[in-house]
């Protein structure tokens, strides 16, 4: 059984066992005992299915079960073994009896209580799981023994007019009520590092505001430890170009505007150049980018981040970590040689959630160097604007015409908050780049869905076929209709297929029009063929930092909130990760909750090195985002050699706006900036 459907049952049988347990008081309180007792061992039943659940999910990880061993197992079988010894033997009597006098007996609070006790502390399991979420600190254990035994008490005064040490029982209660209270709201002095990695006093500082302070692995100040310190203003792009490449200058000017569909449907959007999405950039290799961003009237402010690209930390666009905001009439330049080719975008990072939504992103193209461009291209951003899915700025089909023969690479752009699912059909095809990188070895497909994460890109390549092919977003929607161009002697020309590689999986391939819901999701991690990497999961890594993904109430921005938090904490209260330059650095990424997050690290590609302990056994995957599912485990690595401060954050904008977003920081590297980015 896989780990989310572990946690899901897990939540079953708690939910179950707690309601048993209560329904088992009241119908005992109701003088019913037959129907008691059945409930009682339903309740005893699903108290051990929650002890077997929480001991296979232990197999995923401490991380899946910590607070369920630390407090909710303990205050279910210590709440449950006391009502089994007091409360079950006299139910059991009344059930074989069923007299009055039976009927009499189990609404005792001998009986009643314990049931009702089980109960609740059943209850205050779930609520630490789903409520507090991870982790389970003794703060939050003594509160919810507090409540837990002040409802029994509660309740057990209620039931009777005396009840045995009741004062010493509530003193007792007030006290763990107390210092439970003081644990959870009274701040004290923290790690200010993610889990896992060498503790840094001053690394949130840094991230987070003052200029006066740096970054640090052991925290203080940078003049303390002898290192320089660099504002990051000063982690700008070069004026000038490499020798042999060009200046690309771009304007981008961001407006609020209505826009219209293909369709004829008008939409309200927020826009660079009053369009949606905004003009395509694209580059030569070695070229100079140069774009000056101008804000007419969007009243929140507004920047450009690179998404997927590794530019100066200057350039990277983060709202009060490396630049202000551009208000209206204002205007920021943005420099950077395109040293990556591939398939990339840019968004607006100030109120990203709905910024993004809203309009503000476009496409970025960079070509390698000394080729001529052939066939057909397509750049495809996909995004939801006015509640219908769009391809660029198409709401309908986007339909082209090539020539049999003809090379196709369809660029997939997934530009909206969660996953999509892509098929293509009436033609072989290879997937040959993820994230910008190049896979090694991709086979031809064929009969596959290919899921894409919030933020990433996959380019597509194919031939073009002597009939049509179609690709389809999420199943239902018609994006791309490829037809075949006449060659000029009125035939539709020779049937063509793509050039299988090496070692290929022959595919089937599906007619245009053919269903495509029962398509296998294809599995990245086996995909295309082993190559060497600079380093891998044996190494020793330099810094080592795990970051658990979970629910639940937490201070965002100051204010009570039910975030999503990393490691117990939301933005802007999680431990900033500090790295030297040079160190190797590993990630750990733990999704405890129900939603997927597509994790995105500024600056840097990752190398995966395993997804739930399996390692990566095709191509080398080399991503700036990936979709961390429910119950899964990623372990991901990068070099740190892009010196700077940099956001790592759940690239579902939504989620990031709730919390689930933390700094990425170098060694010595400051700000001038307040560090309250803006969602």
């Amino acid at each position: 059984m896989t780990t989310d459907r572990l946690m899901a049952l897990d939540l079953l049988v708690s939910v179950l066992a707690a309601a048993a347990w209560v329904s088992a008081g009241v119908t005992a309180a109701a003088r019913r005992p037959r129907t008691a007792a059945a409930l009682f061992a339903v309740a005893l039943v699903a108290s051990l299915a929650r002890v077997w659940t929480v001991l296979a999910l232990a197999g995923a990880g401490w991380w899946f079960v910590q607070e369920k061993i630390t407090v909710a197992l303990p205050l279910l079988v210590a709440a449950g073994g006391v009502a089994t010894a007091i409360a079950g033997p006299r139910l059991l009597r009344a059930a074989r009896r069923a007299d009055a006098a039976s009927r009499d007996a189990v609404r005792a609070p001998a009986v009643v209580v314990p049931l009702l006790g089980a109960g609740y502390a059943a209850a205050a399991g779930i609520v630490q799981t789903f409520l507090i979420g991870y982790p389970a600190d003794p703060g939050t254990a003594l509160l919810l023994l507090a409540v837990a035994a002040g409802a029994v008490l509660g309740t057990w005064r209620a039931m009777s007019t005396h009840v045995p040490g009741l004062r010493t029982a509530t003193a007792a209660t007030a006290v763990a009520a107390v210092l439970g209270a003081a644990l959870v709201f009274v701040p004290f002095t923290e790690e200010t590092t993610a889990e896992g990695s060498a503790p840094g006093g001053a690394a949130a500082m840094a991230a987070t505001g003052s200029s006066s302070h740096v970054h640090s692995a052991e925290g203080g100040s940078a003049s303390a430890m002898g290192a320089p310190a660099r504002p990051v203003t000063d982690l700008r792009g070069p004026a000038a170009p490499p020798p042999g490449g060009a200046v690309r200058r771009f304007e981008l000017t961001a407006r609020m505007a209505t826009v219209t569909l293909s369709s004829g449907r008008k939409v309200s959007a927020w826009t660079f150049d009053g369009q949606v999405p905004g003009p395509p950039l694209t580059a030569v290799q070695g070229d100079l980018v140069e774009v000056r961003l101008r804000n007419a009237d969007i009243t929140s402010g507004v920047t450009l981040h690179w998404h997927g690209y590794d530019v100066p930390s200057g350039e990277d666009g983060v709202p009060g970590l490396t630049q202000e905001a551009v208000p209206p009439g204002g205007e920021f330049v943005y420099r950077f040689v395109a040293a990556q080719v591939g398939t990339y975008w840019y968004h607006t990072h100030e109120v990203s959630d709905l910024g993004v939504r809203m309009g503000l992103y476009g496409t970025l193209v960079v070509a390698p160097k000394g080729t001529a461009a052939t066939g057909l291209d397509l750049t495809l951003p996909v995004h939801t604007l006015g509640g219908v899915t769009v391809t660029g700025d198409r709401d309908q089909p986007l339909v082209r015409q090539a020539a049999p023969g003809t090379p196709v690479r369809l660029r997939l752009i997934n530009t909206d908050n969660t996953p999509h699912r892509f098929t293509l059909a009436g033609t072989p095809y290879r997937l040959v780049a993820v994230d910008g990188t190049d896979l090694s070895g991709p086979g031809t497909l064929g009969r596959a869905g290919l899921r894409l994460a919030a933020g990433g890109r996959y380019d597509l390549a194919f031939t073009m076929p002597s009939g049509p092919a179609v690709l389809r977003i999420d199943d239902r929607t018609d994006s791309v209709r490829l037809t075949p161009a006449s060659t000029g002697d009125g035939s539709a020309g020779a049937s063509a297929t793509a050039t299988p590689d090496p070692g290929a999986v022959p595919a089937a391939v599906p007619a245009a029009g053919s269903p495509t819901a029962d398509w296998p999701e294809l599995d990245l991690t086996r995909y295309g063929a082993p190559a060497p990497t600079p380093f891998t999961s044996r190494d020793r890594f330099d810094r080592d930092f795990t970051l658990v993904l979970d629910r639940g109430f937490a201070l965002v921005n100051g204010r009570p909130t039910y975030a999503h938090t990393v490691n117990g904490h939301a933005f802007p209260d999680i431990p900033t990760e500090v790295v030297r330059e040079g160190d190797l650095v590993r990630l750990t990424v733990v999704n405890r909750g129900r939603d997927t997050h597509p994790w995105h690290l500024h600056g840097h590609r990752v190398l995966v090195l395993s997804r739930d302990g399996r390692p990566v056994t095709g191509s080398p995957l080399w991503l700036d985002t990936f979709d961390v599912r429910p119950g899964e485990v990623w372990k991901v690595a990068f070099r740190a050699a892009n010196p700077g401060l940099w956001m790592n954050h759940c690239h579902n904008l939504s989620h990031a706006d709730l919390g689930m977003m933390l700094h990425l920081a170098y060694e010595g590297v400051t700000t001038p900036f307040h560090g309250a980015h803006g969602g």
